[in-house]
């Protein structure tokens, strides 16, 4: 069976390589243009394509898939199926129609629910205690093809955006291993229809969705620190203009009843922070162009004081 991979992000690193090791037909891997990061603006390969390299695999890396040229290039490579896996751009109809045997998509929820860029973030901060992965076969809509297997996994009350997503993406390269070996000869694998009723939609992460609401309870608080740990992070501001970033936290049974954003230092200078139902304990800090920092070391460094607020936004917005 000739495979063509497509894939960009962490997540689909372990899915290629299981493919590699479980010596699967890779006849191409395709994944999205180096693109600059850093200070220096460096052009950095997607982690996916250090993996093709490593083991001399063909790679392609169209600025769009779309387009003619690009199309005539993966119906020259004549896969018998597509496996994509955090690629970062959306199939047209003429990709999806080049594989006989179809295209297999490796999605991070337990579709139909969350469907989207972010799914894994959005389990997190709507709180959610279990989540899983979805193998279905991919169609022009937004994770809306038949489902060929899912498996479910519980979520800790430690778990962010990160752990989860290491997880979740073994998890899903081994049952693509199980899958691709079970397929029928020449056939899509087989798969079901999903329930449009029980559909939820998980949309691509912005800037303002890290910043935090103090007027929100405590749990809530802490699950937006853990959903948005990849990026952008959850943030406030304090004296002024300093923007904070929360890099780890914790609810605290400690009944504070001051308002929603004041601090608190106790016990051997534990920082503390009230919210709107009950209280939360925060880790550790990342203050703007500085490093992450205990809150301990936060306490000293600002000689914070018990009853200074975090501020809704910074002063000069």
């Amino acid at each position: 069976m000739r495979i063509l991979f497509m894939g960009t992000s962490e997540f689909a690193v372990p899915a290629l390589r299981e493919l590699i090791f479980h010596n699967f037909e890779l006849v191409g891997v395709v994944t999205q243009p180096d693109r600059p990061s850093g200070r220096g603006k460096r052009l950095n390969p997607p982690p996916v394509k250090i993996v093709a390299t490593e083991h001399n695999l063909p790679i392609y890396q169209p600025e769009r898939v779309r387009t003619s040229k690009f199309i005539g290039t993966l119906k020259h490579l004549s896969p018998d199926i597509i496996v994509v896996a955090a690629f970062g751009q959306l199939l047209p109809q003429t990709v999806l129609d080049i594989p006989p045997c179809g295209t297999i998509n490796l999605h991070p929820s337990l579709l139909p629910k969350y469907r989207g860029a972010a799914p894994i973030q959005w389990a997190l901060i709507n709180g959610e205690t279990e989540t899983g992965v979805t193998l279905m076969l991919l169609d022009a809509g937004e994770d809306t093809g038949d489902i060929i297997c899912s498996e479910c996994i519980p979520i800790s009350d430690t778990d962010t955006a990160l752990t989860l997503s290491e997880q979740l993406a073994n998890l899903a390269a081994k049952r693509l291993v199980q899958v691709l070996s079970d397929m029928p000869e020449n056939a899509s694998p087989p798969a079901t229809p999903q329930n449009e009723v029980e559909a939820t939609h998980a949309p691509r992460l912005t800037k303002e969705t890290g910043h935090i609401d103090w007027n929100q309870p405590a749990t809530a608080i802490h699950n937006l620190v853990r959903g948005t740990a990849i990026w952008p992070g959850a943030y406030t501001f304090f004296r002024e203009d300093l923007r904070l970033k929360i890099i780890s936290c914790q609810p605290h049974p400690r009944t504070y009843g001051a308002s929603p954003g004041t601090l608190e230092i106790v016990e051997k200078q534990k920082l503390l922070v009230a919210t709107a139902e009950g209280t939360l304990q925060l880790l550790q800090i990342q203050p703007a162009t500085k490093k992450t920092m205990e809150a301990h070391d936060f306490i000293n460094g600002y000689q914070l004081q018990t009853g200074e607020r975090f501020l809704k936004q910074a002063n000069h917005e």
